[in-house]
């Protein structure tokens, strides 16, 4: 299939949507008061530092709603006061955040349900309206809408496109896409779906392993096995690893993907020569702008002289988990947990240490002056980071009352 043809084709269908359909001044109402905090607002005016009592909150510098979530969760809103009587679908979460899946529920749009590996389409008819999150969708997903007839609107996140134009570049150039990614997120579904070959890499550990069979070879059958469901159809890495370009889920650790790169153009340097990389190897810069802002400023945040970090949002989140991952390097005591809901009764949390399944802790506040750390994804509205917060202070003053 030519995607690239396709993906033009659609885009001037008039069932495909992609620039909103107005209702600015509602849409932008609805966002202030639902996701928005006057709080968060008063302390970045403090130079992202808030003391109540015994407490002090230092806020990372950039965090919470990215452009592209916001743009996306207003597309949503658009859509629903465009469409008021429509049935509205949307082919996955809008964006890794319990309360705004919540809150479009309750605005009567519908998730097309995962059966097994497989979404089950078949509620969906033509007429309906279906809303591409702005992870984006797979080929055959918007295929398969299209050909039924359905009204698309399209929330895509525009660096996720941009990942999009550089695999369809490595499949005209006929190099294997390297994707840094996690194979079952939405995102990497998506991207590998534009790709011609592929090969998707969870980390630096798993490049490691590929550079070496570059280099040394191996066993092509136990490398097929350790990697199933993380490369195309009729992969032969004795074949395909011998011209490579890079590409990436966008909300990987920045610091990795450039190691992932900077890894396979020595490695192709090594098996071809200084002369010849430039004909096994292509990279192009991917990372997404906002992600990198928020890892940046997590970076500069667990720098400082705090007592435990607060990571706020989605568990399914993978910018969120990145940004508790550099807590954890940090060695910084730190909890993930997506509302302030996991906050209490009295000083107790249930939150998600990284790589293991949600657990309480009955004490989490320690007794005595506290600094806090605090950063969200870039799928947390500010409003959930105020109801953190203030939480937080409620603990420690009662505790100082008593």
């Amino acid at each position: 299939m030519d995607t690239k043809a396709f993906k033009r084709s659609l885009n001037h269908s008039a069932q495909y949507h992609r620039k909103g359909f107005g209702h600015g001044e509602a849409v932008s109402q609805t966002l202030q008061s639902e996701y928005q905090s006057p709080l968060i607002q008063e302390i970045r005016s403090q130079n992202y530092r808030l003391t109540r009592g015994n407490v002090t909150i230092s806020l990372a510098q950039s965090f919470g709603f990215c452009w592209g979530v916001e743009r996306a969760v207003a597309s949503c809103l658009r859509t629903r006061t465009h469409f008021p009587k429509e049935r509205i679908w949307i082919t996955n979460e809008i964006i890794h955040n319990p309360s705004v899946n919540q809150r479009l529920k309750e605005m009567e749009v519908q998730f097309i349900e995962v059966e097994g590996k497989e979404k089950n389409f078949s509620g969906v008819a033509k007429g309906d309206v279906v809303i591409l999150p702005a992870f984006g969708a797979s080929v055959q997903e918007m295929q398969i809408l299209n050909d039924r007839g359905c009204t698309i609107v399209d929330t895509t996140c525009p660096w996720v496109s941009k990942v999009w134009n550089t695999v369809e570049k490595h499949k005209k150039m006929e190099y294997t896409s390297i994707i840094h990614g996690k194979y079952n997120h939405e995102e990497t579904v998506a991207t590998s779906s534009f790709a011609g070959t592929y090969l998707i890499v969870l980390n630096l550990a798993q490049a490691e392993e590929v550079a070496d069979y570059i280099l040394n070879g191996g066993d092509p059958e136990a490398f097929l096995a350790k990697y199933k469901n993380a490369y195309s159809n009729g992969f032969d890495p004795d074949r395909d690893l011998q011209c490579v370009g890079i590409a990436n889920q966008t909300t990987m650790l920045k610091g990795e993907t450039e190691a992932i790169g900077k890894l396979f153009e020595r490695t192709m340097m090594r098996k071809y020569g200084p002369d010849q990389v430039n004909e096994h190897f292509w990279s192009y810069n991917t990372i997404c702008d906002a992600t990198q802002e928020r890892q940046d400023a997590m970076f500069e945040l667990v720098g400082e002289k705090l007592d435990l970090m607060v990571v706020i949002g989605g568990y399914n989140s993978s910018n969120t988990t990145h940004l508790q991952e550099i807590s954890v390097d940090r060695s910084l005591p730190s909890f993930h947990i997506d509302c302030a809901e996991r906050i209490g009764p009295g000083n107790r949390v249930e939150h998600k240490p990284l790589d293991q399944d949600l657990t309480v802790e009955e004490i989490w506040l320690p007794e005595g002056p506290l600094t806090i750390g605090i950063t969200s994804g870039a799928s947390t509205p500010d409003k959930v980071v105020e109801d953190v917060i203030e939480k937080i202070f409620a603990i420690k003053n009662a505790a100082v009352a008593v």
